[in-house]
């Protein structure tokens, strides 16, 4: 059987009524996060300005700081001297060449290091590359491999066709990998190898080919700082979708779950963001990985990693792996929610447990948008889940935060936030029922929190599945307020206009929903006894 997150995974109870299509959801995830991580928090290829060696070379950071707006031709020219300034050193024997070697390289070295925009195309077009790989051979000094594998990450750093460039050389900078290196040159080609599996599916698979992933797995296992976050970095671009093959290979190498909860269990924030990244896709892609991560007990130092850090780089990949998690097995997040119970086997103090939706509520507080989103996210999870789940959260410091997102917020967030009010409504759905069990304390707090607006909204926006969550939250408001009120509240918020924009919408499924909720409740008798 394949080892991916199935359909079933996330129980998702008001959407029962139009099928479940949670386990979809939560791969999709991961591979936006993947995008977002990408685009504004932590690039998927890095250029490396200071080696892996200590930071012996003060000269170089010092003229990257002043030759940063030198001119981009000058700088093509003196990259085209230097590859030459390499292809005679390669070419020299005797006493003095391997000398002459370095200082070449590290003369091309300088140049792809100085700039915003490094002169890669010069270099390439020079004839680096063969260079660059000659230099790799095994039985070369460490200085010449260190400063040969600092040129190709700054090349696999470039544009895509620049980083498909070092195909020739992905051999041995995997091959570079093993415990048979030093360990600055391990991780400068785990570097390099990190920006090259930045760049797709394509590359990665290539990677995974040639057996990248089990030695980067294994330079994760010791304590060095540096090496860990590195390998552990380069690891997560390596695995991080949209197929599942590489977390499954991952999840297989001898050492690697008790590798990754140690980590996540020391307070270098730095190790622990990159660690965290690599949960995140492993608990979106391996059910397998799921299960061992769970048995080893992560969602306890996921959440305390939750209440005890301020770092935004660290907060976003803990509460994406802790939504993952919940989708799959919400009973072992109840063993931590719900007022400290069953925590007596665990590290984490009753503190943390009895406030983990405070510390949510603490994100959804955030100025920053995608805390909000990704804390909305964990909560309609938890909010899909058992009575007790949906307990907690309605009685917890959340709920006014919710209710206000849910009018105040940017689109993708009210969106999140409305899957959390729309599950606290309702029982979850046993046998594929398509009428969810209303939970009618927990929706007339709510529409009284005057929430029925912002579901309206989202029944008018051209989202399909924002507009059909829009639609099932009408429906249950018209069927569960005491007293017949539901028709009233919703006619009062203009949802008589709002559903009948689909009267003739291309979409059927929300066609037929619309239209069926306006003939069952408004229909010809509607207002006649009044």
């Amino acid at each position: 059987m394949a080892d991916v997150g199935s359909a079933s995974n996330r129980r998702d109870p008001i959407k029962s009524s139009v099928g479940n299509v949670a386990g979809q959801r939560r791969r999709q995830q991961a591979v936006t996060v993947a995008k977002e991580r990408r685009e504004s928090l932590v690039r998927a290829k890095r250029l490396c300005r200071v080696g892996t060696n200590g930071g012996d070379d003060e000269d170089a950071r010092v003229e990257n700081e002043m030759m940063i707006d030198e001119e981009q031709p000058v700088l093509e020219s003196q990259t085209v001297k230097a590859v030459e300034e390499l292809k005679s050193a390669v070419q020299s024997q005797g006493k003095g060449a391997m000398q002459k070697r370095v200082t070449a390289l590290r003369e091309l070295r300088r140049l792809l290091s100085k700039s915003e925009f490094p002169p890669i195309d010069a270099a390439l077009t020079a004839g680096a590359i063969p260079l660059l790989v000659q230099c790799l051979s095994f039985g070369s000094p460490d200085e010449q491999l260190l400063e040969s594998a600092w040129c190709l990450t700054n090349i696999a750093a470039g544009k895509p066709e620049e980083t498909k460039a070092l195909l020739p050389a992905l051999p041995l900078l995997v091959a570079h990998l093993g415990e048979k290196s030093s360990a600055p040159v391990a991780e400068q080609c785990a570097w390099a190898i990190g920006n090259v599996a930045g760049e797709g599916e394509e590359l990665r698979n290539v990677l995974l080919s040639q057996g990248a992933l089990p030695p980067l797995a294994r330079m994760i296992f010791p304590d060095k700082g540096s090496t860990v976050r590195t390998a552990a970095w380069a690891l997560s671009n390596l695995i991080k979708g949209p197929e599942s093959k590489a977390a499954a290979q991952l999840v297989r190498v001898d050492g690697i779950v008790d590798a990754i909860l140690r980590h996540l269990k020391k307070t270098d924030e730095e190790i622990a963001t990159e660690i965290a990244w690599i949960v995140v896709y492993l608990s979106a892609l391996s059910d397998i990985a799921t299960s061992m991560l769970l048995k080893g007990g992560i969602l306890q130092l996921l959440v305390e990693r939750l209440a005890t850090s301020n770092s935004l780089q660290l907060l976003i990949p803990v509460l994406r792996s802790l939504g993952n998690f919940v989708s799959v097995d919400p009973k072992a997040m109840l063993t931590i929610l719900v007022g400290g119970q069953n925590t007596e086997d665990t590290d984490i103090p009753d503190q943390i447990s009895e406030n983990v939706t405070n510390v949510l509520a603490k994100c959804l507080r955030s100025e920053h948008r995608v805390l909000k989103k990704e804390a909305a996210w964990v909560l309609s999870n938890i909010a899909a889940g058992s009575i007790e789940h949906k307990r907690m959260i309605h009685s917890s410091e959340a709920m006014p935060l919710l209710l206000r997102l849910l009018s105040t917020s940017p689109f993708d967030i009210k969106k999140e936030v409305a899957y959390v009010l729309g599950n606290l409504c309702v029982e979850s759905a046993e046998g594929g029922d398509a009428r969810p069990r209303i939970i009618q304390e927990h929706l007339v707090s709510i529409v009284s929190g005057g929430c029925l607006r912002g579901f309206i909204d989202l029944v008018r926006s051209p989202d399909i599945e924002a507009a059909r969550l829009g639609l099932q939250f009408i429906e249950l408001v018209l069927r569960g307020m005491p007293n017949g009120e539901g028709s009233k509240l919703v006619e009062g918020e203009d949802g008589i206009d709002a559903m009948e924009r689909f009267q003739f919408h291309e979409n059927e499924e929300l066609r037929v929903m619309a239209n069926s909720l306006v003939d069952k409740y408004f229909g010809e008798d509607y207002g006649i006894n009044e």
